[in-house]
C-alpha cells in the first residue's frame, strides 16, 4: 500500500460570504489549507476551521495567498521577494495564534493561487518564502509542484517539500493549467480520477506527494468521495505528510495531539 495526502483549500469565506464546501471536504481529507485572512478568511471563519480540522483529525496548514479579496488571489500582482517573506510571517503568525490557543500544531505552509504560481516559477521569491518558513519554524513542511524552483528553494533551506498534483486542473504537457477552471476543462469523476493516477504515476514514490482538490470546484463533495474510492482501488492509503500510520478508508485516528477543553466564544459574539 502506498501512501498519499488529501489536501484541500479551506477557510476561504469570511463576513457574510460563504465560499467552498468545508464541512463536506473536512471529513474525506488528511491535511487542510487555512485561509489567513488576506485572499480569504477572517478570524471567526480561522477559528471555526481550526476546530473542525481538529474534530476530524485533519494536519492544520496555512494557505498564505496576496492581499487580493477582489481577485481572490487569483490575479499576479508584481511582488518583491520581501514583501513574500512578510506576507508569509504575517499570515501564518496569524492562523498559528488560533492553532496555538486550542493546543494543536500547524503542519505545512501552502501557498495560494497566483502567489503559489508564482514562487513555484521564481527562484528569487521561492527563496524568500522559504527562509520565511526556515524562520518560523523550520519542521513545517511546503507544498511544491514537482521540478518547481520552489521544490528546489526547499531543499536547499532544509525544509521538507511536499510534491502536490491538482485533481481539479487541466494539465498540459505535464504542466498543470491552474487558472484553467471550467467544468469541462475540470471534467467529471472519471476525468478528475484518470487525471489524478496519471500524474501521481510521474512522481518518484519516495517523494512525500498530496493530491488537492479544491473545496470551491462545482460538485466538489462527490468528486473527492469518487476520487477516495478510486485511489484506495488502485493501492492507495491515506495520510497526512507528519502523520506515522496510514489513515483507513473511512476513519481517521486524529493525527493532531489532543488539547485541553478551551472555552469557545459564543458565535454571537464574534
Amino acid at each position: 500500500m502506498t501512501a498519499v495526502d488529501l489536501n484541500a483549500d479551506l477557510g476561504e469565506s469570511f463576513g457574510v460570504y460563504a465560499y467552498g464546501a468545508d464541512d463536506e471536504m473536512m471529513p474525506m481529507i488528511t491535511s487542510a489549507n487555512i485561509a489567513c485572512g488576506a485572499h480569504g478568511g477572517d478570524p471567526a471563519v480561522m477559528r471555526r476551521s481550526v476546530d473542525l480540522a481538529r474534530t476530524h483529525g485533519v494536519a492544520i496548514g496555512a494557505h498564505v495567498g496576496l492581499p487580493d479579496r477582489l481577485g481572490f488571489g487569483r490575479r499576479e500582482i508584481p511582488t518583491t521577494p520581501q514583501e513574500a517573506y512578510d506576507l508569509c510571517l504575517y499570515q501564518v503568525g496569524a492562523l498559528q495564534s488560533f492553532v496555538r490557543a486550542r493546543g494543536s500544531v500547524m503542519q505545512h505552509l501552502k501557498l495560494h493561487g497566483s502567489l503559489y504560481m508564482m514562487a513555484n516559477r521564481d527562484p528569487g521569491l521561492a527563496e524568500a518564502v522559504c527562509q520565511a518558513v526556515a524562520d518560523l519554524d523550520p519542521a513545517l513542511y511546503i507544498y511544491v509542484l514537482p521540478g518547481s524552483a520552489l521544490r528546489t528553494a526547499a531543499v536547499e533551506c532544509g525544509i521538507a517539500p511536499v510534491i502536490e498534483v491538482f485533481a481539479d486542473r487541466p494539465y498540459h504537457n505535464g504542466i498543470v493549467q491552474m487558472y484553467d477552471r471550467t467544468t469541462e476543462l475540470i471534467g467529471g469523476p472519471d476525468e478528475v480520477i484518470a487525471r489524478t493516477l496519471s500524474q501521481l504515476e510521474t512522481l518518484d514514490e519516495s517523494d512525500t506527494r498530496s493530491v488537492c482538490l479544491h473545496s470551491d470546484t462545482p460538485g466538489a463533495p462527490a468528486l473527492l468521495a469518487a476520487l477516495r474510492h478510486a485511489l484506495v482501488d488502485a493501492g492507495y492509503t491515506f495520510r497526512s505528510p507528519r502523520a506515522t500510520t496510514p489513515a483507513s478508508v473511512t476513519t481517521r485516528e486524529p493525527i493532531l495531539a489532543a488539547a485541553s477543553a478551551v472555552p469557545t466564544i459564543s458565535e454571537s459574539a464574534s
